[in-house]
Formats: structure tokens, C-alpha cells, sequence
């Protein structure tokens, strides 16, 4: 029987003090964690504050938490899959880091909010292209996917999602304005129709802009492949910790026939 024990941080910014993850780190490696998630803008403020930071100490940060995350992950033999955001010369780049204790790789994100109260894209030089697959990789007999938390929305990543049996996603999120229930109805949905467990770590904290507050609330949670809640964190500072079972995959998929049917048609 296949198991994988993973977990997920619901922290507001870290800033410069990072003695908090170490303080979870011990309790995750006492219950086998094999996965950390963290969510977004964790490791660095939040993109409208980033504005009245120095690049310098904007880069001084990323590359603090990166080294800081490739220390516990040696220690506890724990993969890290964590936002982070990266400075090149055409400007910043927005990121996800996995971290192994062998290993550092990135996805860059590939489709960033276009809003006028919340333009990721103008902010961020990610280039504008045609998508490429998502990071993905196998674990303990788990394949795995990391999807930005705006990406969610876009089919072709569940496309990928569906071609290569991805039993698990990693969704990192920085989701506000009241927004709960229909984060929580989307992800009860995408699990269900791929038949997968998928890992949302929000974030927590405020950021005031103007009159408006915008309120991170939380909700990290776990949903298995028949769209049910397994477990939520509400909206405090806290640790998700929960052991998958790839039988739990397997029987969705031989029940509900979903991509049988796509691959008689030649669709897989």
C-alpha cells in the first residue's frame, strides 16, 4: 500500500525571521512529513509591498529563505515546494522553488494576474509565451504536479493534470476579498473530475491599500480524489498534516472511468 505524508504551512510573510519554520520543521519530520507546501508570498511581502523595497534587499530575502530551506531540507529529508520570487536583470521574476536535499530547481510561472487592482503581469517580468508543461515529479510511487495558484483557472494545466496521471497537486495560493467559498467549491470540483488529491496552502496576514484591506484568510486544506474535504485549517497561523493513500486514487479512477472513456476515443 502506497503512502504519502505531507503537509502544508498557513503563515503570513516571513520577512527576515525565519525561526518559525523551524519550529514546525521538528514537528513534521516526528510524523514522516515527505512534503512541505508553503503558500504564497511567504518567503517574500506581498507584491505591492514589494514596491517601496530595495531590489537588494528584496534579493537579499529570496536568497536567505532558499539557503535557509536547503539547510532543512538536509537535515530533514523533507522536499520543499515553496513561491519564491527571484531577481534577474529584466526585473522580478515570480517562481515556485522545490527543494530536495539533493536539489534546487524552479517553475516559473506562467499565467499571472492581469487585474487592474491586482496586476501580477505588469508587475513581474515573466514572459508572456506558449505554455509549457508544469513541474511535475515522482515520489514513493506519487506523481506530483506543482500549479501556480492563478493557473487553477486555466484548462490546459488540468489537461496535464489528466495525460500524466498527476495523483497529487501542490497549490500554493494568496487568495482574499472573501473569496472562500468559491476556492473551496473549485478545488472540491478539479479533485473530483482528475481524480486527485490536491494541496492548497493559503496564506494568512493584511495588506492595507488605501481604504481597502485585503485580508488573507487562510483555508489551507486537503481534498481527495471524491471532492471531499478531507481537512482545513481556518484562519490562524498553523500546520496541515495528513497521510495520502494511492488506493484512494486508484479506486476513484476504476470507478468513475473518467479517462477510460477519453482513451477509447483516442483523447489520452
Amino acid at each position: 500500500m502506497k503512502t504519502l505524508t505531507v503537509a502544508a504551512l498557513q503563515l503570513p510573510t516571513l520577512g527576515m525571521n525565519a525561526t518559525r519554520l523551524e519550529f514546525y520543521l521538528k514537528q513534521a519530520h516526528e510524523r514522516g512529513v515527505d512534503v512541505m507546501l508553503l503558500g504564497e508570498y511567504v518567503l517574500n511581502h506581498f507584491f505591492k509591498e514589494l514596491e517601496s523595497m530595495s531590489i537588494a534587499m528584496v534579493k537579499e530575502q529570496s536568497r536567505k529563505h532558499i539557503e535557509l530551506l536547503k539547510h532543512l531540507a538536509q537535515k530533514y529529508e523533507i522536499i520543499f515546494i515553496a513561491p519564491i520570487i527571484l531577481t534577474q536583470k529584466d526585473g522580478y521574476h515570480k517562481t515556485i522553488v522545490k527543494i530536495t536535499h539533493k536539489s534546487v530547481s524552479y517553475y516559473e510561472q506562467q499565467i499571472l494576474l492581469p487585474y487592474p487592482h491586482w496586476n501580477e503581469k505588469k508587475f513581474f517580468a515573466n514572459p508572456v509565451e506558449p505554455l509549457k508543461d508544469a513541474m511535475s515529479f515522482t515520489i514513493k510511487g506519487f506523481k506530483v504536479m506543482v500549479m501556480a495558484g492563478f493557473e487553477l483557472h486555466f484548462d490546459p494545466f488540468w489537461e496535464q493534470v489528466t495525460r500524466k496521471k498527476i495523483d497529487l497537486v501542490l497549490l500554493p495560493t494568496a487568495s482574499t476579498f472573501g473569496s472562500h467559498n468559491r476556492w473551496r467549491e473549485v478545488i472540491k470540483t478539479k479533485a473530483f473530475l482528475h481524480g486527485c488529491f490536491i494541496l492548497r496552502a493559503n496564506r494568512l496576514g493584511e495588506y492595507s491599500d488605501g481604504e481597502v484591506k485585503w485580508k488573507f484568510y487562510g483555508d489551507t486544506m486537503l481534498v481527495n480524489p471524491e471532492g471531499e474535504v478531507v481537512m482545513m485549517l481556518e484562519d490562524k497561523e498553523s500546520m496541515l498534516i495528513e497521510v495520502l493513500n494511492k488506493s484512494e486514487i486508484t479506486q476513484h479512477r476504476k470507478s468513475w472511468a473518467f479517462e477510460r472513456e477519453l482513451s477509447i476515443r483516442k483523447e489520452l
